[in-house]
């Protein structure tokens, strides 16, 4: 059997989509729109886990007063 590929970020995002599109249909019986519900929730709490890990890697590089260079943390506006 093959290995499956790992899906990117934006795969997973794009899947998450199509789960809600399923589910606003409305043409779901409710045990399946509660399960959809349910891997969605699963699938954006990775997702948003992916997201805050990036963001604890990305940082800024600022030219100091003294004309030196150093990193700083990436701003997030909220």
């Amino acid at each position: 059997m093959a290995a499956k590929k790992k899906q990117t970020f934006e795969e997973r995002l794009m899947q998450v989509e199509g789960l809600i599109s399923e589910m606003e249909s409305g043409a779901l019986p409710l045990e399946d729109a509660l399960k959809r519900y349910e891997e969605g929730m699963q699938a954006l709490a990775a997702l948003e886990k992916e997201l805050q890990s990036a963001q604890q890697k990305l940082t800024v590089l600022r030219r100091a007063a003294d004309g030196t260079d150093e990193e700083v943390p990436l701003e997030v506006e909220e």
